[in-house]
């Protein structure tokens, strides 16, 4: 599935134990099928757990949120103590809109199950996502000490030290987790990202490392694009603002920035105004676009 926090590490339950007079379920299969054999299988046995759960699990991946969290919490009054029940509780309830819901199942699980680095680590992942960045440093902190290369730790660690101001300890953190993961694109990104603020030419390296593992990441691409639009190369710029909306035609964006360029580098205002109108139609309250357009329209005069 398509995971609505691109950084969150998903708890998933593993494949359902079949019992006698069920339907075989197998990880091979798509989850719609998945969805059907479940529902003939609860038919003949509603109340059982494991059943439950795992059509809380499907019902997630399909992004049927309030029906998974239905599942899951008859899953849970009919075997609360399951540790894996209440992490796919804590992943439902966030992505229902209900963080202390999410908080309560984990805390329930740090009972059950004192010190454990995988639900630490998702009480770090909820608290950032909930941006309480204090309390999900202290959880990530305790993760990385059980666990010094936990990717999802120390890359959260960089962000929230990214957000709070703290930009060298959050280059420090990313250029950490490229060194031990040359294949995660995020930390190339932020870093990528990072270097760029500070006219960093290393931008560069990083940025197109970046596109190297992910070559549709468009906020990689607009981050260099920006970049190269800022030090006076158009021709770079303009050649990824058109990338981006090849891949995205609805970046309002990469449409204002073209509309820039043409108007401020080649003085083209008719095709400036056409740029920040396909930006003004995608997004009317744009500010910038708004004032770019009418400089567009007097330049004319």
């Amino acid at each position: 599935m398509k995971n609505k926090y691109p950084y969150i590490l998903l708890i998933l339950l593993p494949l359902l134990t079949v019992g006698c007079g069920q339907h075989e379920i197998t990880d091979d299969m798509p989850d719609s099928v998945k969805l059907e054999l479940l529902d003939i299988n609860l038919e003949r046995d509603p109340d059982n757990a494991e059943i439950l759960a795992a059509r809380a699990q499907v019902l997630f991946n399909l992004h049927r949120i309030k029906e998974a969290n239905f599942d899951i919490s008859r899953a849970l009054k009919a075997d609360p103590d399951n540790l894996d029940y209440l992490m796919l509780k804590a992943d439902i309830a966030f992505a229902n809109g209900s963080p202390e819901e999410s908080y309560q199942a984990l805390e329930a699980a740090e009972k059950l199950s004192p010190n454990n680095k995988d639900v630490l680590l998702k009480m770090g992942e909820i608290t950032f996502y909930s941006r309480d960045y204090d309390r999900s440093l202290q959880y990530l902190s305790n993760v990385t000490e059980k666990d010094p290369n936990n990717r999802t730790a120390l890359f959260m660690k960089g962000f929230i030290y990214k957000e709070k101001g703290d930009t060298a300890s959050a280059v420090q953190l990313f250029n950490r987790v490229c060194d031990k993961f040359p294949d995660y694109a995020p930390a190339f990104e932020e870093l990528g990202v990072l270097y760029a603020s500070r006219n960093n030419p290393m931008a560069v390296e990083y940025l197109s490392t970046a596109l190297r593992l992910e070559p549709s990441n468009t906020n990689a691409m607009y981050a260099l694009a920006l970049y190269y639009q800022e030090r006076g190369d158009m021709e770079k710029a303009e050649t990824l603002y058109r990338q981006i909306l090849d891949l995205n035609s609805e970046s309002a964006d990469s449409w204002h920035n073209l509309g820039w360029i043409e108007l401020t580098h080649y003085s083209d205002y008719q095709r400036a105004i056409e740029y920040f109108d396909k930006a003004l139609a995608i997004n009317p309250e744009m500010e910038n676009a708004i004032a770019n357009r009418q400089l567009a329209m007097d330049a004319m005069k």
